[in-house]
Parts: C-alpha cells; structure tokens; sequence
C-alpha cells in the first residue's frame, strides 16, 4: 500500500510571499489601531483640558466605538462588492487601505473632539480589510492548510501590538517629550522648537500610521494577485508591474551571488513537478486520473456567476457562530478601551482620595505616561506570539478546533476580575517590579484566551459558509457583527468606567465586563464547525 501525502505543514504551504502581503494588511490595520491606543487619552485631553477624567473616559470609548460603528454599515455592503466580478477582493482592500490612510490624516490635524470622530467614523468605514484578508486567506489556499494560515492574522495582531503602541508613544507630543530634539533651541527645531508640532502635537504618530498604510497599499497593488474565482484570467496590470520589479531584483541577486539562473524550460518543469507533488492526494483513483488527464497549461475561463441571494447565507450554524462571535467581540472591544483607560488613568493618592474599602471599592489607576503606556500594551503582542508559537500547536492538537475555542472562552472573565486589583499595586506599593508582574500576568490570561479564542472564531465562520460563491459575504457579515459589538464594547465600557471612578469604584467595570464574558460562553456550546 503506497504511503498517504505527509501531513500539512508551514514549509509545505505555497505562494508564501502573496500570503505576507495578505497578513500585511492586517498589520497595518492593527498596527494604526494599535498606535492610536497609546495616545489617544491624551490627545483628547488635549483638546478640552479641564475636561474631568471621567469625560474623557467616555470620548475614548466613544472614538474607538464609532471606527467600528461605520464597518456595522458598510461591512456587507463591501462583502458583497468583493463578490462582484467587476470589483473583486484586490480593489476593496486597495480603497480600504488608502482610505484609512486619509483617515489617519485628518485625525492628525483635528483641533476637537468632533473633527476626530467625523474622521474615525471614515476610517470605519472605508474598512473592508477585515473580511477582504479572511476571504483572500481562505481562496489562497487549500483548506487543508487553514488550521495554519487563519493563525497569521492574531499573528498580525499581536505584531501590531508589539510595534505600534511603543512607536505611537514614543512619537506623541515630541516637543514636551524629546525637547533635546524637537524643542527650542533643539537639532530639528531651531530657535522656538517645530512649530507644527507644537500645534499639532499627536499629528507625528497619527502621519507614520497614514504612510504606513499608503505603503501597504502599494505593496498590494504589485505583490496580490486576485482571488475571485471570476476574477482569475483577467489581467491584472498591477500584479504584472510587480512581477517584472521582483524578476529584476531576481537577476540582480542572483548575479551579485554569482548563480546562473535557470532556463524557463527547467523552470516550467520544475515548478509542474512541485505543484504535483503539494496536490497530491492519498486516494490511487486520483493519482490515476491525474496521470491520464494531465492539467493544462492555461486554466479555462471561469464561468460567470449571478449573485447568489443574501437569505442562502443565513443558516442556523451561520446565526449561532455569529452569536458567539458577537459576544466575543463586546468583551474583547471592551478590554481594549478600559486597558488604555485603565493605563492612563491618575493613581489614587492617599492623601486626597477616600481609604479603600476591600474588596470592592477603591479607585485609580495606573498613572503610566503615553510612552509607558505604548510599552504596556506592546506586552500584549509580545505574549501573544509566544501563545501561538508555543501553546497553540500543542493544545489544538490534542483539543481540536471547537473543544480549544470553547474552553479559552472561560479564561477572560477570570482576568476581568483580576484586572482592577493592579491599581492597588500601583498606589501602595513602590515596587515597579510586582506591578509589571502583575501587569504580565493579566495579559498573559487575556491573550492566551485571546489566541484560541479569535482564530478559532475566524476558522468556524468560515466553515460554516454554505458554499464558496457567498464566502465573501460571510466574512462581510462576520465583520459587520464584531463592529457592531466591537462598536458597542468600548462605548458601554467607558460608561461603566466613568460611572465607577465617580464613586470611588475602579473595578466597576472590570467586573460588569466579567459578567458579560461569561454571558459570551454559553451559544458556542451549540456551534458546529462545518455547514
């Protein structure tokens, strides 16, 4: 009996470099997100500085809620377009990009609360590259390999949240913080310091993230080919470009190492033999029928498709994983708001605030600046690398996918509870040491829930699509549902948190998001991972 095909692994996965620009976009995505985190309390307090902290708890939310609230309405809408033939999955995620570029723009030069909101929201809602990347992931390879390519986008995330919160404070006011640079009498600013940063002083950090995306969207634009089925076979003039610039590079590389490069028919043969081998499969049948009718050269042309009516989308399987993942997204949206909140909130001072009352009532929090707080939230990235690389592998694979997911879900309510206790760490104690300890260890439940938790939710709505021709609009109608409650999360959180430091109660919130957690464990034990 002829031995079966060795099981799927990293280095047998194909098209790798088209893979990196997909993951790519996520990254950049986060990554401006991510950025924002680290200064944005203060750049809203910025603009009303008397504004108690309470008020400006509640802009925060209110800011990182309507991003998410314009994708609510423009989600299926993009979904639906990258399923149409005339725009493709390529295009969306080409407005999406450069769009959100212009986005981080405005924001950089907004002088009020109102102006960053109005361009948040258009960030929000040119965002399509949440459903383009799953889908573009799912069609750029065989499923076999989805348990392992779907791990590239928490891969992004937490990438993005290793390099884009530190590099977003450190960039933020640089006349008050790197005077020695930017400041009067300083290398870059001359007698009275940069004056555009002295008037803008967040506009640095939000410009990095607006070229940060620009650049990925070239990127893009010369290294993706389309994925659409009734896409494939028309010229794609921006791949081509991109084509020619890495055969240039190829030949120069190759001269510069003193290779010769191969003849097109070596090429052309030993590419066929590499393909043949990745499709192999273990049934004789099919290694027959692949002997007598070998592929040919040039695919057929797709057969164009209507669209395929919205209702087929919507199965029960469909409905419970979108419950789940609407849940999920409430308390990971949540989080995420009252961390940064959490982070820069003043700690409470023994000498003017009230004694605290354990277990329930106290108040305060961590008192880090914006730089500190970049480093703070970057632990979340670091953390979660080493949860996918180390714990993911061992656990899905002894667990599977629907038993890992459903167990992760019951680890953040115990951070959520955990969580508020760090500002006691912070006010009474000088030991720097105990309270990053205590801060590691709360990201590190957070994110080693988060690690099964996200994938496992991407991987189940995409097996649960009835069919490929509405897979775009399944991952619309993902993303449409995480930003409603992503929307939804850090509005009511920053509530939650600015009712709670008015009486005296930091952890207020912290355990209203616990509650709900909780809540989020329940319709996943109805889910299944297929149609």
């Amino acid at each position: 009996m002829a031995p079966g095909p060795p099981p799927p692994s990293w280095s047998s996965i194909p098209k790798k470099f088209e893979l990196a620009v997909i993951c790519s976009v996520r990254i950049v995505d986060f990554f401006q997100q991510a950025a924002l985190q680290a200064f944005m309390f203060y750049q809203l307090a910025s603009f009303s500085p008397d504004a108690p902290e309470s008020e400006i708890s509640f802009q925060v939310g209110v800011l990182q809620g309507v991003f998410t609230a314009a994708q609510i309405f423009t989600s299926v809408i993009w979904g639906r377009v990258a399923d149409n033939p005339a725009w493709g999955r390529k295009k969306v995620i080409l407005v999406s990009l450069v769009g959100q570029g212009i986005s981080c723009i405005g924001v950089a030069f907004s002088r009020s609360f109102a102006a960053a909101v109005i361009w948040r929201t258009l960030g929000g809602a040119v965002n399509a590259t949440v459903g383009g990347a799953r889908t573009a992931l799912s069609e750029k390879t065989e499923k076999k390999y989805h348990s392992r390519t779907f791990l590239l986008l928490p891969l992004a995330w937490n990438l993005a949240n290793i390099f884009g919160p530190p590099i977003g404070g450190l960039m933020s006011d640089p006349v008050q913080y790197h005077p020695e640079w930017f400041g009067e009498n300083s290398t870059f600013g001359g007698k009275n310091g940069v004056a555009w940063m002295r008037k803008y002083p967040y506009a640095p950090a939000n410009l990095l993230c607006a070229l940060v995306m620009f650049a990925d969207a070239a990127l893009v634009l010369f290294g993706l080919e389309e994925t659409l089925i009734t896409c494939q076979g028309r010229r794609d003039r921006g791949f081509e470009v991109g084509a020619s610039i890495k055969e240039l590079f190829s030949k120069y590389v190759l001269r510069r190492s003193g290779y010769t490069r191969l003849d097109q028919n070596e090429v052309t043969a030993e590419t066929a033999v590499h393909d043949d081998a990745e499709l192999e499969t273990s049934t004789p049948l099919a290694q027959i029928m692949k002997e007598e009718h070998p592929r040919p050269q040039t695919p057929p042309k797709p057969t164009p498709v209507g669209p395929v009516p919205f209702s087929r989308a919507l199965t029960r399987n469909v409905f419970l994983v979108m419950s789940t993942v609407a849940l999920l997204d409430f308390q990971l949206g949540g989080f995420t708001g009252l961390w940064t909140m959490f982070l820069s909130s003043d700690r409470r001072d023994p000498n003017n605030d009230p004694k605290p009352q354990l277990p329930l009532k106290f108040s305060g929090g961590i008192g880090f600046s914006p730089s500190v707080v970049g480093l703070a939230m970057s632990i979340l990235g670091v953390v979660g690398i080493i949860c996918q690389l180390t714990l993911y592998p061992r656990v899905n694979a002894r667990f599977g996918l629907l038993r890992s997911t459903r167990y992760s879900l019951f680890f953040f309510p115990i951070a959520y509870i955990l969580a508020p206790y760090l500002s006691l760490l912070a006010s009474s104690s000088s030991n720097q040491f105990l309270l990053w300890t205590g801060i590691i260890m709360v990201a590190l439940i957070v994110i080693s829930a988060r690690t099964f938790a996200v994938p496992g939710m991407v991987l189940l709505t995409n097996n649960a699509s009835p069919g490929p021709e509405v897979l775009g609009t399944i991952h619309g109608l993902g993303a449409a549902v995480s930003a409603t409650f992503r929307t939804i999360g850090p509005i009511v959180a920053g509530h939650w948190y600015s009712n709670g430091l008015e009486r005296g109660m930091v952890g207020e919130a912290w355990w209203l998001l616990a509650v709900s957690a909780l809540m989020g464990c329940i319709p996943v034990f109805w889910v299944k991972d297929g149609r």
